[in-house]
């Protein structure tokens, strides 16, 4: 009886947390409350992106499992569609948010698994708790960038999208002009090119496919002229935005070997907003960190992780194959003819991820300390 009293009034001390974690969908989300282990959750579903519901289900668990209202709120959720808003409104409300990485998430190895919005909430909190009490290793947090940081991406992204999207579209009109055995040089003045086209037999294109290559012509002119004006906003913010970011795609313009697209990139992904302590945070991050596996006397290597940013990755790889061309005489490129410059096509492949990670940490070293990597050269004027 004394030991039941005792329980009662630790957690009615105001050192007593409120755990909440979220689980969240398109139309509702999951809420899952505890103030420790071995008790029972709350759950409690609301509409998805309530804001005064969340808070009002926050009130309404502190009273519910006996805490005061000054008692501190710790919560998580996993990072996907509703990216990070929420966890701008959960800390402008005092509430000490996670946002968490669902693909490190630990899960039962069992072929066949349950699964559900209630076993995901309550996997959740109790993975919080044992996070917040001191436990490493649990999961891996995000990294919340600023408002201004977050923004910055749309421009390089929007661009990307953009030039997947016009790609689409001429594949689509070099497919319909195959499949009458027809091909243009290129799609410089397509409407003229069309009037010159004639089938196998010597008749003109037919009206109902010529209609339906210029609709999709349409589309192309459209997205390269929106290719143009993003470029051109691009171009400008380059040439006269007083912003440390913008500094930094300068610093890396001026390495023969990297232009306005990767300069841009690896700044506004990663370098302008995140700040290293070592080369393995940046390796790490970038997704290069090598996987061993090894069990008994089975040892083989499994590749990188891929866990990291994807858009860095990419890019850094293909920065990899142009300072080969452009920086013949860089350390970094001797290292690669000597280690890899006789393999074939497969050691090859391998060599420009070992080549993509030395050189992103050499950027990142050039950023922080301005010493070119070595052997590299600037472009000239």
């Amino acid at each position: 009886m004394t030991t039941a009293a005792t329980h009662q009034e630790s957690e009615n001390t105001p050192e007593a947390t409120l755990f909440v974690a979220f689980e969240l969908s398109e139309k509702t989300w999951k809420l899952g409350f505890t103030t420790g282990h071995g008790q029972k959750p709350r759950e409690r579903t609301v509409t998805a992106r309530q804001q005064g519901r969340v808070l009002d289900e926050i009130a309404q668990a502190k009273r519910r499992l006996g805490l005061p209202d000054t008692a501190p709120v710790v919560s998580c959720y996993e990072a996907g569609r509703e990216g990070f808003w929420l966890h701008r409104f959960l800390q402008g409300h005092g509430i000490m948010n996670q946002v968490v990485d669902s693909s490190s998430i630990e899960v039962n190895r069992r072929r066949r698994r349950a699964k559900s919005d209630g076993l995901d909430v309550r996997k959740l909190l109790s993975m919080l708790m044992r996070s917040h009490h001191g436990e490493r290793q649990v999961w891996q947090v995000v990294k919340v960038p600023s408002v201004e940081a977050e923004d910055q991406r749309h421009l390089h992204r929007d661009l990307e999208t953009l030039k997947q999207e016009r790609a689409s579209t001429m594949t689509r009109i070099e497919g319909l002009l195959s499949s009458q055995g027809l091909r243009v040089a290129s799609l410089t003045k397509l409407p003229e090119q069309l009037e010159a086209l004639r089938l196998w037999d010597g008749s003109p294109l037919p009206p109902g496919l010529r209609r339906r290559v210029l609709r999709v012509y349409a589309q192309y002119t459209f997205l390269s002229a929106q290719i143009a004006e993003v470029e051109a906003a691009r171009q400008a913010l380059l040439q006269t935005s007083p912003a440390p970011s913008i500094d930094k795609v300068r610093q890396l313009m001026q390495l023969k070997g990297i232009g306005i697209n990767g300069a841009w990139l690896l700044v506004m992904e990663f370098f302008g907003w995140r700040a290293f302590k070592n080369r393995r945070e940046v390796g790490g991050l970038a997704g290069f960190t090598p996987t061993p596996y090894q069990s008994g006397e089975s040892a083989r290597e499994q590749g990188i992780t891929k866990s990291g940013n994807r858009h860095v990755r990419w890019m850094t790889t293909e920065l990899a194959w142009s300072w080969l061309r452009f920086q013949p005489d860089s350390a970094l490129s001797c290292w690669f003819r000597e280690r890899f410059g006789g393999g074939g096509k497969r050691l090859r492949r391998i060599g420009i991820v070992a080549v993509a990670r030395k050189l992103l940490i050499a950027l990142w070293r050039f950023l922080q300390t301005g010493v070119l990597p070595a052997g590299a050269v600037l472009k000239e004027g």
